[in-house]
């Protein structure tokens, strides 16, 4: 009894996450990935870019650019509009408008294998060519596969103007462009300044706390930070992903490196 009060109080006081519950706004925008693609760097990129005044770190991150399955719902009903929201599921009809980060699966299974690693999901010197067959499957995330990720958002939204296509890659090389990119789609003046400082901005944050271990998924304790690549077919990947089809065939349009940097191109697939 006294545990069904203390819920249905929390209930009353928006004191809950509300995860696929959350009421969506007309003018809500999201940023979607598929997990260890980039989301969290590019969330202090663009909460940097939309709140210049605010101290955007670690603590404030999820009220600025909030994610439902950590976000109190009292929080969501504080923000002001339109909200900026984090996601990492495939392709949701529901979203009115989204940014979808998409990274070369390669390194996202890397990053994926050293962050269940960390967390101890799996042992110290699991097989890779096990856990990549299970990357492929779906089996290592409660949000399907990377193809599947990738594959329903590029096909139900391509060529729409409620979607922008983000490569990861693209925001490496060079986060200028690219943040000019979402401001423009977020219906912010592309100011140099603002998206300079914005950059300048995250990079510091960053270098306070490595991202790299925790969220990026770096190969071991070498202290990489956000915004940084793996090295590409490190830890002898090269064999174990083309024998598991992760570089040749594991989605529709993207299917290599250098498939990813040609199809994909700005927001467009081709």
């Amino acid at each position: 009894m006294i545990a069904r009060l203390i819920a249905g109080s929390k209930r009353i006081l928006g004191m809950y996450r509300p995860r696929r519950d959350l009421l969506i706004w007309p003018d809500d925008v999201f940023l979607v990935s598929f997990p260890k693609s980039g989301n969290t760097w590019t969330r202090f990129l663009i909460a940097n870019l939309v709140y210049p005044n605010d101290r955007v770190d670690f603590a404030s991150i999820h009220k600025l650019v909030p994610d439902p399955f950590v976000t109190w719902k009292r929080d969501f009903d504080s923000m002001p509009r339109p909200r900026i929201i984090k996601s990492h599921e495939c392709f949701e009809p529901r979203y009115p408008r989204a940014m979808y980060i998409v990274r070369d699966p390669r390194d996202v299974v890397i990053s994926q294998y050293h962050y269940h690693r960390k967390c101890n999901k799996i042992e110290d010197g699991y097989p890779m060519e096990k856990f990549v067959a299970r990357f492929l499957a779906g089996d290592t995330c409660p949000h399907g596969s990377w193809g599947q990720s990738v594959t329903t958002w590029i096909t139900s939204r391509y060529n729409d103007p409620r979607f922008l296509l983000l490569r990861y890659e693209d925001l490496v090389s060079d986060p200028h462009r690219e943040l000019a990119r979402v401001a423009t789609f977020l219906n912010i003046p592309p100011d140099p300044e603002r998206i300079s400082k914005a950059v300048e901005r995250s990079a510091a944050e960053n270098k306070e706390k490595s991202e790299g271990v925790a969220q990026h998924g770096v190969a071991s304790n070498s202290g990489s930070r956000a915004g940084q690549m793996l090295e590409p077919w490190s830890f002898h990947t090269s064999e174990v992903c083309q024998a598991a089809g992760l570089g040749a065939n594991s989605a529709p349009h993207v299917r290599n490196r250098e498939d990813l940097r040609t199809r994909c191109r700005g927001d467009k697939v081709v």
